[in-house]
Protein backbone atom coordinates (compact mmCIF):
# COMPACT_ATOMS: atom_id res chain seq x y z
CA UNK A 1 0.00 0.00 0.00
CA UNK A 2 1.17 3.55 -0.07
CA UNK A 3 3.13 4.95 2.75
CA UNK A 4 4.08 8.11 1.39
CA UNK A 5 2.02 10.83 -0.83
CA UNK A 6 2.82 14.11 -2.35
CA UNK A 7 0.29 16.70 -2.49
CA UNK A 8 0.75 20.22 -4.17
CA UNK A 9 -0.09 22.14 -7.57
CA UNK A 10 1.05 20.58 -11.01
CA UNK A 11 1.53 24.10 -12.62
CA UNK A 12 4.23 27.15 -10.89
CA UNK A 13 4.95 30.05 -13.03
CA UNK A 14 8.67 31.17 -12.77
CA UNK A 15 9.99 32.68 -10.50
CA UNK A 16 6.96 31.72 -7.83
CA UNK A 17 7.78 29.00 -5.37
CA UNK A 18 6.74 25.37 -5.81
CA UNK A 19 5.34 23.96 -1.91
CA UNK A 20 5.01 20.12 -1.87
CA UNK A 21 3.99 18.31 1.13
CA UNK A 22 4.25 14.65 1.80
CA UNK A 23 2.53 12.75 4.34
CA UNK A 24 4.15 9.66 5.85
CA UNK A 25 1.29 7.01 6.62
CA UNK A 26 3.02 4.14 8.08
CA UNK A 27 5.88 5.70 10.37
CA UNK A 28 6.52 8.65 12.44
CA UNK A 29 8.57 11.36 11.80
CA UNK A 30 10.38 10.93 14.81
CA UNK A 31 12.22 7.88 14.16
CA UNK A 32 15.69 7.30 13.96
CA UNK A 33 17.31 5.97 11.17
CA UNK A 34 15.31 7.43 8.61
CA UNK A 35 16.21 10.55 5.84
CA UNK A 36 12.72 11.75 4.37
CA UNK A 37 13.87 13.15 1.01
CA UNK A 38 12.79 15.05 -1.40
CA UNK A 39 14.11 13.46 -5.12
CA UNK A 40 12.59 14.58 -8.97
CA UNK A 41 13.38 13.60 -11.91
CA UNK A 42 13.56 15.93 -15.04
CA UNK A 43 11.42 14.60 -18.35
CA UNK A 44 14.19 12.62 -20.52
CA UNK A 45 16.73 12.77 -17.41
CA UNK A 46 17.96 10.51 -14.42
CA UNK A 47 16.39 10.76 -10.82
CA UNK A 48 18.25 14.17 -8.70
CA UNK A 49 18.45 14.02 -5.09
CA UNK A 50 17.10 17.38 -3.87
CA UNK A 51 17.45 17.21 0.12
CA UNK A 52 16.53 15.52 3.07
CA UNK A 53 15.05 16.17 6.90
CA UNK A 54 15.97 13.95 10.00
CA UNK A 55 14.23 12.70 12.88
CA UNK A 56 15.97 15.53 15.10
CA UNK A 57 15.11 18.23 12.09
CA UNK A 58 18.56 17.74 10.90
CA UNK A 59 17.93 18.86 6.77
CA UNK A 60 20.68 18.72 4.14
CA UNK A 61 20.64 19.69 0.94
CA UNK A 62 22.29 18.87 -2.59
CA UNK A 63 24.47 21.67 -3.51
CA UNK A 64 23.34 22.51 -6.76
CA UNK A 65 20.11 23.13 -5.19
CA UNK A 66 21.00 24.67 -1.47
CA UNK A 67 20.62 28.74 -2.50
CA UNK A 68 16.63 27.69 -3.64
CA UNK A 69 15.82 25.24 -1.11
CA UNK A 70 13.85 24.75 2.00
CA UNK A 71 12.52 21.11 3.57
CA UNK A 72 11.09 21.55 7.06
CA UNK A 73 8.55 19.25 8.79
CA UNK A 74 5.08 19.47 11.58
CA UNK A 75 5.45 16.49 13.40
CA UNK A 76 1.72 16.88 14.67
CA UNK A 77 0.39 16.00 11.13
CA UNK A 78 3.41 13.83 10.37
CA UNK A 79 4.18 15.65 7.10
CA UNK A 80 7.46 17.14 5.40
CA UNK A 81 7.60 19.78 3.25
CA UNK A 82 9.89 21.56 0.10
CA UNK A 83 10.04 24.23 -0.73
CA UNK A 84 11.67 25.43 -3.74
CA UNK A 85 12.02 29.27 -4.56
CA UNK A 86 12.59 31.26 -7.96
CA UNK A 87 11.75 28.26 -10.21
CA UNK A 88 12.58 28.18 -13.52
CA UNK A 89 11.28 25.91 -16.46
CA UNK A 90 14.48 23.70 -15.66
CA UNK A 91 12.56 22.84 -12.65
CA UNK A 92 9.95 20.89 -14.36
CA UNK A 93 10.30 17.19 -13.17
CA UNK A 94 8.38 14.48 -11.24
CA UNK A 95 8.69 15.13 -7.38
CA UNK A 96 8.97 12.27 -5.16
CA UNK A 97 8.97 12.31 -0.99
CA UNK A 98 11.13 9.27 0.15
CA UNK A 99 11.84 7.55 2.95
CA UNK A 100 15.59 6.75 3.00
CA UNK A 101 18.12 4.53 4.92
CA UNK A 102 21.52 5.82 5.68
CA UNK A 103 22.90 3.19 3.45
CA UNK A 104 21.27 5.09 0.28
CA UNK A 105 21.82 8.32 2.16
CA UNK A 106 25.78 7.72 2.44
CA UNK A 107 26.05 5.79 -1.12
CA UNK A 108 23.93 8.64 -3.24
CA UNK A 109 22.26 5.90 -4.34
CA UNK A 110 18.90 6.48 -5.34
CA UNK A 111 16.36 4.25 -6.81
CA UNK A 112 12.50 3.36 -6.01
CA UNK A 113 13.53 -0.33 -5.34
CA UNK A 114 15.68 1.27 -1.96
CA UNK A 115 13.05 2.96 0.68
CA UNK A 116 9.65 3.57 0.59
CA UNK A 117 8.47 6.37 -1.92
CA UNK A 118 5.60 8.19 -2.70
CA UNK A 119 3.89 7.63 -6.27
CA UNK A 120 5.50 11.28 -7.58
CA UNK A 121 3.50 14.25 -8.45
CA UNK A 122 4.83 16.03 -11.89
CA UNK A 123 5.04 19.87 -11.21
CA UNK A 124 5.17 21.98 -14.68
CA UNK A 125 7.02 25.42 -14.54
CA UNK A 126 5.72 27.52 -17.53
CA UNK A 127 3.74 30.71 -17.82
Amino acid sequence: QVQLQESGPGLVKPSQTLFLICTDFAVPLTTDHYFWSWIRQPPGKGLEFIGYITFNSTVYYSPSLKSRTSIWRDTSKNQFTLHLFSVIPEDTAVYYCARLDLETIATMTFDQSRGSWGPGTQVTVAS
